[in-house]
Formats: C-alpha cells, structure tokens, sequence
C-alpha cells in the first residue's frame, strides 16, 4: 500500500472510531443530557446538573496527581465532578473501566491532540476548569485517569468507589 493509502484507511478508520463512540456515548457537556438518558455504560450514565446531590471538585496537577484520587458514592448517586487543572500542561479526566481506559489511552498515543466530547471525558486547559455529570448506577469501582501521553505511565489515576445504596 501507499503512504496516502496507509493515511487515509487510517483516518476512516479513526472516523469509524469517532462515529462508534459517538453514537455510544457523545454530545455536549452542558445540561442538555437528555438524550443520553438511556445511554448506560457499564459504568453508569451521563447524568442532569439539576439531578446532582453533591459536587465534588478534582484538582490536577503537573505532579500527574489527582487530588482527591480516591472518591465515594452511594448507587444511583448524580454527582459533578469540576475538573480544575492548576497545572502548566493540558491534563484530562476520563471516567471508565480499567480495560476501556488502557484501550483508549492507546489511540491517545497514536491521537495526542485528540479532543473529547463525550460526556465521561474532559480534557482542561492549564489554569482552567471542566465539568462531568455523572449517574453511577452500578455499585462497584469507576476508575478515572488522564490518558495525555505519559500522564497515566506516571501515575495519574484514581478510583470511584460506587457502594450500595
């Protein structure tokens, strides 16, 4: 194959990809989730601002720490997130299994300038903050970490413990 052969099966596939993730799990991260509603990952839902029982704020850093990097919610608990990066570099927040995280910090290596618009997904600009919503529906571990290249390797990652009601 060609090099413009190689590059554009390499762009449809990352078309494929987007289109995929996006019908699974896109849109906007305002309050307009509504059309996400039905939507269950296996590690919840995009949940409704309005819904939210409490707002927990995460710091990052350039140490690739999150502070706090361990949190508890109860099942069925809504829950904002604000995602403030006090850092100097670009870091992100993305909610998933152990399995979905590693995957996609894969496709982050190849993609470093990757943009998220999923709703379990954040990437915050240095000195600047974002927002998840988030339903955890099913009681067990979340796990969260920033899938920039070379911040997951150093440590940056953190778990959601989801109890029993």
């Amino acid at each position: 194959m060609s090099a413009t052969s190689n590059k554009a099966s390499a762009l449809l596939a990352l078309g494929l990809f987007f289109a995929i993730g996006s019908a699974h799990a896109g849109g906007d991260h305002g309050d307009a989730h509504s059309h996400h509603e039905s939507v269950e990952m296996s590690i919840g839902k995009p949940g409704v601002a309005a819904k939210a029982t409490r707002t927990v704020v995460v710091e990052m850093g350039d140490d690739m720490r999150f502070k706090p990097s361990a949190i508890q919610v109860k099942r069925g608990e809504t829950i904002k997130l604000v995602v403030k990066n006090l850092g100097k570099i670009k870091h992100e927040l993305n909610l998933g299994t152990q399995k979905e995280l590693l995957e996609h910090l894969e496709v982050m290596k190849k993609y470093p300038d990757m943009e998220h618009d999923e709703p379990n997904k954040v990437t915050v600009a240095p000195g600047k903050q974002g927002e998840i919503v988030w339903q955890f529906t099913k009681a067990g571990k979340v796990d969260f970490a920033c899938l920039v290249p070379g911040h997951y390797e150093a440590g940056m990652k953190g778990v959601v413990t989801v109890g029993k009601k």
